[in-house]
């Protein structure tokens, strides 16, 4: 039976009997081929999943949210938080602490293409934000992101002046006080530019580890606009603290006045744009309290302030004094050194002898009323001005005392850039 099978196996094929066999198998394989059919067309049916998943995709909006701290960031910077939108406008975007549910305010800019918060966040703190677009089909999309900021410990701020939009004196330098020491100062340096539409070029300088000034060779040029762009955010300051800054500031450079005090004569010369503008006389430090020399800046203006003798220094019964009205006063160093209105002293030292204990004294009012010299250089004066103090018996003022860097070398000046 075996070899019989074998020998079936082994019939031609143009034997009848494997014909008949091959025919009756037709029928069945074109059941199979037809049911095969019958699957495809039901998977590619319109009613089915797959059409289903196509009239869903015409719904899906096209704008696309980014949000600048990423979901779940636990050391965001607390000034560089943006939301940005392609391919549609942003309609809200709500942005809380997490904690208390404080809403912080924002502004979408005018395309509606972006959005910032309103005022700087809080370290260490979680927040929480949803925001809300649409495409030009009206199809909106959402995006919801939870971060937290770096914590104080481990961020660095720099307080800086002068604030954004001012319009300031020719001596106004750029000036960084960060609130902790740097020990990376090229990356920290190199992150801060300051620009002039003038074109001088501007080097920074720093004073320690905590202060970078920036100015130009000699005085900015007036009428420029100068530009600094602070890109600090992420930027590591040192071991274990992180920047968290991202702004771009920019101020402009007003009329020139350049003011000097000649100590030999008591008078004040201020020149404006280069001419002489006003001869003032004044009353500047006595022999025992001479007035430092040298180029000082205007870097604060008070209509009227107490001066306190022993905050400087001045604590014996004859050397003491607290005046809690003086009137138009201009700080010149932070040691204490202001140019300020004077009601106290006689009409005659001014012009003719020194009385102060270091300031720069002028002729005016109790209560600042009245015209007096010193309401005048007051109200013509900017903060940024420079006053140029000679013929003192005193030393030249310090660089970092105040805002006064004009009185090193530009060579001292470059040698004390990072970068």
């Amino acid at each position: 039976m075996l070899l019989q099978a074998h020998q079936t196996q082994q019939v031609p094929l143009s034997s009848p009997p494997h014909r008949s066999l091959r025919a009756r198998n037709i029928p069945a394989i074109t059941a199979l081929f037809a049911a095969s059919v019958l699957v495809l067309s039901a998977c590619a049916d319109e009613g089915g999943a797959g059409g289903a998943d196509a009239a869903s995709a015409k719904n899906i909006s096209v704008a696309k949210i980014k949000v600048s701290s990423k979901d779940g960031a636990t050391g965001a910077g607390i000034t560089g938080t943006s939301v940005t939108v392609s391919g549609g406008k942003l309609t809200e975007v709500k942005l809380t602490e997490a904690a208390s549910g404080k809403k912080v305010s924002g502004a979408i800019s005018s395309d509606g293409a972006s959005w910032k918060p309103g005022v700087r966040l809080e370290r260490g703190t979680k927040y929480h934000l949803t925001a809300n677009a649409e495409d030009a089909k009206g199809r909106s999309a959402t995006e919801n992101t939870t971060f937290t900021t770096v914590s104080s410990a481990n961020s660095f701020i720099g307080s800086y002046t002068p604030d954004d939009g001012k319009t300031v004196g020719v001596g106004m330098p750029v000036s960084f006080n960060f609130d902790k020491a740097i020990s990376n100062k090229k990356d920290v340096q190199s992150h801060i530019k300051v620009t002039s539409s003038s074109g001088q070029q501007v080097v920074g300088h720093w004073f320690g580890t905590q202060r970078l000034d920036f100015r130009p060779q000699d005085y900015w040029k007036a009428g420029s606009k100068i530009t600094m762009k602070i890109d600090l955010d992420g930027v590591k300051g040192g071991q274990g603290i992180t920047g968290v800054q991202s702004k771009t500031v920019s101020f402009t450079i007003g009329r020139s006045q350049v003011s000097t005090v000649d100590m030999n004569t008591q008078t004040m010369t201020v020149k404006r744009d280069g001419k002489t503008y006003k001869s003032i006389p004044i009353s500047g430090g006595s022999p025992d309290h001479p007035t430092y020399n040298g180029q000082m800046v205007i870097s604060e203006k008070f209509e009227q302030t107490l001066m306190d003798g022993a905050t400087v220094g001045f604590t014996s019964k004859e050397e003491t004094y607290k005046i809690p009205d003086v009137p138009h006063a201009m700080r010149l160093s932070s040691s204490g050194t202001f140019v300020h209105g004077n009601y106290w002293g006689s009409p005659s030292v001014f012009g003719n002898s020194g009385t102060s204990h270091g300031c720069i004294g002028l002729r005016d009012q109790q209560g600042g009323g009245g015209d007096t010299p010193g309401k005048w250089f007051f109200n013509e004066s900017l903060v940024g001005d420079v006053v140029v103090v000679k013929n003192s018996h005193d030393k030249t003022v310090k660089p970092d005392n105040g805002l006064n860097g004009w009185n090193m070398s530009w060579s001292d000046w470059k040698a004390g850039s990072a970068v």
